[in-house]
C-alpha cells in the first residue's frame, strides 16, 4: 500500500447511504478550503433518484442521487473515494459493490460491527486489486486545505481551532476517531498543524493499519514528521516496529499508546472498541509503547507528555532547518444556515404563510389552542372540531350539536343530483377516490349546493334594513334574482322539506332566539301565497338559523358575522357534508364492480 498521499483538492466522493449533516460539513469544509467544485460527487440511496440540495457556500447546489453503486460510478468517473454510511448489516455488500467498480480507489467504513469474516474479505481483496479501505468503524479521514471524509474532525468552529482548512507538517494516524479530533487540536498548538490524518478504525481487523499509512506518509513530501496514536489490544503496531528495525521510515515518528491504565485492573478489561482488548503482555500498551521506543519512534512517559513530545520534535525539525512553518492564512467565514440563524436570535426572517387556528409545534396537536389530548378526554364531536378550526372558539353544545345535526342531513341526496352524478362517472372510469371526490366537489356552485350562503347573505339583509316580507320579494323580483332558499323541485306547501322541519323543530327548542328563522318563514308564506312550489328548502333553513346561531350565542360580533357570512363558512359545511356521500358513492361504484359509464343514445336529442 505505501505510495503517496490518498486526497487531493480535486478528489471527489461518492457517499453511499444519504446523511445531510456529514455531507454538508463535507461541503462547507471544501468552501472554507477554497475549493473550486465540490468534494461530493454523487450520492447512492438504493431505491431512490433525483436529486438532493445542499449549500456549497452561499450557494445552493443539486447533488446527484442515484439507486445503485455502478449507476453512481458510471456518472461521476472521476469520483474515486467511495464513503459509505451504511449500517453494519449491509456496509460490506456495498463496500465490496464500489471495490469492484474501476473508478474507485479508496473506500471508507463507517459502520462499526460489520462482521469480521466480511471485513477479511474486503481487505483482501483491497490488497489484490491496489485499493485502499478506511475502517469499518472509522469517522474517516482528512487531508487538510483539500478533502475530508463525512464527520472528520468534527464541527467548523473545531476544524478552525484546528488550522485544517490549510495543510501543515504533521501526518497522523490513529484507531480512535474520538482521540483524533483531540489530537488535531493538540497538534495545531505545539506545531504548523497536520497535512493528513487518518482514523483507521477501532474493529479487530482494520482494512488499512497504522504502518500502512506512516509508511504512506513518509513518501509524501509535505510531511516532515508522523505522530501515531495507537491503543492495547491487537498487535497492529508491531507491524510498525519492524518497519522502523528496517529502516524504511527516514522521518521522526512520535507515538504513544494508550490504555496503560488497564494493568491497575484485576481483571481484563475491555475499552471502548472492539479491538481494544489486551489478549496477552504483547497487546498491552505498556509492551508496545517500550517496543516503539526501542524501534526509534519518540516515545513519552505519559499522555500527557505527548504534547511536548510533539512539540519538542517539530520546534528541532524547525531548528534545522528541515522544515518551515506553514504561513497562516484567514479561512473564509462560513455562511450560517437561516435555521440556526433564526434559533440563535441572530437574524429575522419574515414568515410566508400565517395559521391562527392549529398548532403542531409541541408535544401534540392543537386545535384553536385546545390540546388533541383534551378534545378527546372531554368527549368532544364533529361540531366541536369544526367549532374550533372554523370559527377559533368552543361554541356552545347546542351549537356543536346543530352543526353536527346539519353535517348529517346534507350528506347525501341520492345518486341523480350533478355531484353524486359526476363522482358516479368519475369512480366507473377508474380513476382513484381523490379525483372521484373532487369531480362531484367542482359541480358544488348556485345552482347545486351553492345557495345556503347567498340564502343567509339576503335575509340578514332584508331583516335588518327592516324590510317587509312584500318588500323583500318583490324588491329581488325586480332586480331579476330569484330568492335564495326558497323553492323545491318537489316538495310543496302541503309537503314540505322533513329536514327542514326537523332543524326548525331543533332551533325553536334549543336556541335563545330565532329571529331570522322566523323572518324566513313569514317569507315563505308569502312565496307559497305566489305558487306550491316556493317553499323553504334546506338552503334556506340552514342559513337562516346559521344566523340565529351566531347572533343568539353572544360569541361573535357584527362585524364578525357580517365577515362569516361574506367569507363562505355556511356553503363549507354544505361542501363538507356532501364530501361525506360523495366519497360513499365512490365505494359504492368500486364495490358494485361497475363499468365505464355511458350515456343512453336514447336520452339525447340529436339535432342539426
Amino acid at each position: 500500500m505505501a505510495t503517496g498521499q490518498l486526497f487531493s483538492r480535486t478528489t471527489q466522493a461518492l457517499f453511499y447511504n444519504y446523511k445531510q449533516l456529514p455531507i454538508q460539513r463535507m461541503l462547507d469544509f471544501d468552501f472554507l478550503c477554497g475549493r473550486e467544485t465540490p468534494s461530493v460527487a454523487g450520492i447512492i440511496t438504493p431505491g431512490a433518484e433525483g436529486f438532493q440540495k445542499l449549500f456549497f457556500g452561499q450557494e445552493e447546489i443539486a447533488i446527484p442521487v442515484h439507486s445503485a453503486v455502478e449507476a453512481a460510478c458510471a456518472a461521476h468517473p472521476t469520483a474515486d473515494v467511495f464513503i459509505n454510511f451504511a449500517s453494519f448489516r449491509s456496509a460490506a455488500a456495498s463496500s465490496m459493490a464500489a471495490l469492484k467498480q474501476p473508478t474507485i480507489r479508496v473506500v471508507a467504513i463507517i459502520a462499526e460491527g460489520v462482521p469480521e469474516s466480511d471485513t477479511k474479505q474486503l481487505i483482501a481483496y483491497a490488497k489484490a486489486n491496489n485499493k485502499v479501505v478506511i475502517g469499518p468503524a472509522t469517522v474517516g479521514g482528512i487531508q487538510a486545505g483539500a478533502f475530508k471524509i463525512g464527520d472528520t474532525a468534527g464541527t467548523i468552529d473545531n476544524i478552525i481551532q484546528c488550522k485544517l482548512y490549510r495543510p501543515g507538517s504533521v501526518g497522523f494516524v490513529s484507531k480512535s476517531g474520538g482521540m483524533s479530533n483531540e489530537m488535531y487540536n493538540t497538534i495545531a498548538r505545539v506545531t504548523d498543524g497536520i497535512y493528513e490524518g487518518i482514523a483507521i478504525g477501532g474493529d479487530v481487523f482494520p482494512g488499512s493499519t497504522l504502518s500502512d499509512h506512516i509508511l504512506r506518509f513518509n513518501n509524501i513530501p509535505q510531511v516532515k514528521m508522523m505522530v501515531v496514536l495507537g491503543e492495547l489490544g491487537g498487535r497492529d503496531e508491531y507491524s510498525l516496529v519492524e518497519a522502523l528495525k528496517q529502516g524504511k521510515v527516514n522521518k521522526p515518528v512520535v507515538a504513544w499508546v494508550s490504555g496503560t491504565c488497564a494493568r491497575l485492573f484485576k481483571s481484563e478489561v475491555q475499552f471502548g472498541h472492539a479491538g481494544a482488548k489486551s489478549g496477552g503482555e504483547m497487546e498491552s500498551a505498556q509492551a508496545k509503547n517500550e517496543a516503539l521506543r526501542d524501534a526509534g519512534a519518540i516515545v513519552p512517559t505519559s499522555f500527557e507528555e505527548l504534547e511536548i513530545a510533539i512539540k519538542e520534535t517539530f520546534e528541532k525539525l524547525v531548528e534545522d532547518g528541515k522544515t518551515t512553518p506553514v504561513k497562516e492564512i484567514t479561512p473564509p467565514q462560513i455562511p450560517e444556515d437561516l435555521s440556526i440563524a433564526i434559533k440563535s436570535g441572530k437574524v429575522r426572517a419574515p414568515t410566508h404563510i400565517v395559521s391562527t387556528i392549529s398548532d403542531d409545534r409541541g408535544e401534540e396537536p392543537c386545535y384553536a389552542g385546545v390540546p388533541m389530548s383534551s378534545i378527546v378526554e372531554q368527549g368532544y364531536g364533529v361540531g366541536d372540531v369544526i367549532s374550533l378550526l372554523w370559527f377559533k372558539r368552543s361554541l356552545p353544545r347546542y351549537c356543536t350539536l346543530f352543526i353536527e345535526i346539519c353535517v348529517m342531513l346534507c350528506a347525501d341526496h341520492g345518486p341523480c343530483v350533478s355531484g353524486a352524478h359526476n363522482t358516479i362517472v368519475t369512480a366507473r372510469a377508474g380513476k382513484d377516490l381523490v379525483s372521484s371526490l373532487v369531480s362531484g366537489l367542482l359541480t358544488i356552485g348556485p345552482r347545486f349546493g351553492g345557495a345556503i350562503d347567498d340564502a343567509a347573505r339576503y335575509f340578514k339583509d332584508a331583516y335588518d334594513k327592516g324590510l317587509t316580507p312584500y318588500e323583500f320579494v318583490e324588491s329581488m323580483k325586480k332586480k331579476g334574482i330569484r330568492v335564495p332558499g326558497i323553492g323545491h323541485r318537489i316538495k310543496r306547501g302541503d309537503n314540505r322539506d322533513k329536514r327542514v322541519e326537523l332543524l326548525q323543530l331543533y332551533a325553536r327548542t334549543n336556541f335563545p332566539s330565532v329571529k331570522y328563522m322566523e323572518y324566513a318563514v313569514e317569507v315563505e308564506t308569502y312565496t307559497l301565497s305566489k305558487a306550491n312550489n316556493l317553499v323553504m328548502n334546506v338552503d334556506g333553513a340552514i342559513g337562516s338559523l346559521f344566523l340565529d346561531l351566531l347572533a343568539g350565542s353572544g360569541m361573535f360580533s357584527k362585524t364578525e358575522i357580517d365577515e362569516i357570512v361574506e367569507i363562505g363558512y355556511l356553503n363549507g359545511l354544505f361542501v363538507l357534508a356532501r364530501s361525506i356521500g360523495l366519497i360513499g358513492h365512490t365505494f359504492d361504484q368500486k364495490r358494485l364492480k361497475q363499468p365505464l359509464y355511458r350515456h343512453p343514445w336514447e336520452d339525447v336529442l340529436y339535432t342539426k
